[in-house]
């Protein structure tokens, strides 16, 4: 069988050797913890604390506002010092609760499941939603109403995103390399709310012992398969994945329910299995330090809402002054101009770099080389909507189908002129659906 794969995509400097081979390492907080109201898509949290109110991990602190929504659990023990706007990954203020951090860690009591098989679907998704499970390959979408799709009947897949296509990024792999057994729980988990699904586990072939280690766990499991993908970047994508694995193919008007799939990230669904089946809320997550600015890359598990100051510090500082520093991956992540900014359910990493290589290049004139038309997984023409987007041209950008850009950079990586493609694009196609929302 040859190897699941789409077409398009490229093949950026991966970087991964820096903490591929470094094992998942407990970090515990010193300082205040910062936890903003809205770490997924929908609603922000609506704060159940005030100031003074003494806390535990493992607390809710803020409830879902909505059915698209999300609770947020306190992660460490201590006091709310504040409740106030405070700056985010993507530079906005947003409103946060502050908990003076008491070094304690003192927890509630979790309520373990011992036999799942008294758990109806209802009380299964209740414990996701109550849990405040969001998307956390970075979209932040609650995972309760993924798993809510209007004909569950019609689901006949349920594809773990173990690709990890972003270079640099290893928590996923140290997590299925160390705790493959939660994974398989967790999809086992899911595959109980959906009575014709089979589950697939997509890796990149670049993670042999992965697949190999799940493949052994699963080869007397008839529910479940591992499909080895090409490594190629944006191998990950919801849609290259559901392509890869299935043959299906999607666009931006429909989604994966449609083509009879469902797609979570590896540590979603590790915290599916620690909800439904240990009754622990959202709290821990997996983010790498890394880059060759940072003395000891590394991979944290962290409790939600830590400063990124105390984990690089973790790691053993920098070597030098980085010039380039990105929460995410270097294709999709966000620039930072600083370190305190918290860690949130969607971080997976901060890479720090000594050089911004991407200063230094000079913009040129398009040579019309097509490079970024053959690399453009949804086969569109990067450089024409660039010039759409430049000359605000919504009508043309439209026609030209912008929208169904997923905004994964592999245009800008590969153009030879150096120009922002997918920049551009990404702004024009927030115009374009913010002036369509007002119609």
């Amino acid at each position: 069988m040859g190897l699941g794969t789409f077409k398009g995509g490229t093949h950026p400097y991966d970087g991964k050797e820096l903490s591929k081979d470094q094992p998942i390492t407990d970090y515990l907080p010193t300082g205040d913890m910062v936890y903003p109201l809205s770490q997924h898509i929908g609603a922000p949290a609506t704060p159940i604390v005030a100031v003074g109110d003494e806390v535990l991990a493992g607390q809710k602190i803020a409830e879902a506002s909505g059915f698209v929504s999300a609770p947020i659990y306190a992660s460490v023990s201590g006091k709310v010092k504040a409740i106030e706007p405070r700056r985010v990954v993507v530079g906005d203020m947003v409103n946060s609760i502050i908990i003076e951090n008491d070094g304690q860690f003192n927890a509630v009591e979790f309520e373990e499941v011992h036999d799942l098989d008294s758990l109806s679907k209802e009380d299964i998704i209740g414990k996701i939603k109550e849990a405040g499970v969001v998307g956390m390959g970075g979209a932040g979408f609650p995972t309760h109403v993924k798993l809510s799709p209007k004909e569950p009947n019609k689901i006949e897949y349920v594809i773990a995103n173990c690709a990890e296509c972003e270079p640099y990024l290893t928590s996923d792999y140290r997590r299925m390399l160390e705790e493959p057994e939660k994974l398989i729980e967790g999809m086992k988990i899911i595959l109980r709310l959906f009575d014709n699904a089979k589950g697939i586990f997509g890796v990149e072939d670049n993670k042999p012992d992965c697949i190999a280690k799940l493949q052994e766990l699963v080869k007397d499991e008839p529910r479940l398969s591992v499909m080895p993908l090409m490594t190629k970047y944006p191998q990950g994508g919801e849609r290259q994945l559901i392509y890869a694995t299935t043959g299906r193919a999607i666009n931006s008007k429909m989604l994966p329910a449609d083509a009879g799939c469902i797609v979570d990230n590896v540590d979603t669904i590790v915290s599916i299995y620690r909800a439904v089946k240990l009754g622990r809320p959202l709290m821990h997550r997996i983010v790498t330090i890394t880059g060759n600015a940072v003395v000891n890359p590394a991979n944290y598990n962290i409790c939600i809402g830590t400063n990124y100051r105390e984990l690089v510090e973790a790691a053993g500082g920098f070597k030098s002054t980085p010039e380039k520093i990105i929460s995410g991956g270097p294709m999709m992540g966000f620039s930072l101009f600083s370190l305190d900014i918290p860690t949130t359910k969607t971080t997976s990493a901060l890479l720090c770099f000594t050089k911004d290589e991407v200063a230094e290049y000079e913009t040129t004139a398009c040579i019309n080389c097509a490079r970024c038309v053959e690399v453009c997984p949804e086969q569109l023409v990067p450089s024409r909507l660039a010039d759409f987007a430049e000359n605000h041209v919504e009508d043309m950008f439209e026609h030209w189908n912008g929208l169904e850009c997923i905004e994964c950079g592999s245009c800008s990586y590969i153009c030879p002129a150096r120009r922002s493609l997918a920049q551009s694009i990404k702004s024009m196609k927030k115009t374009v659906i913010a002036n369509k929302r007002k119609k």
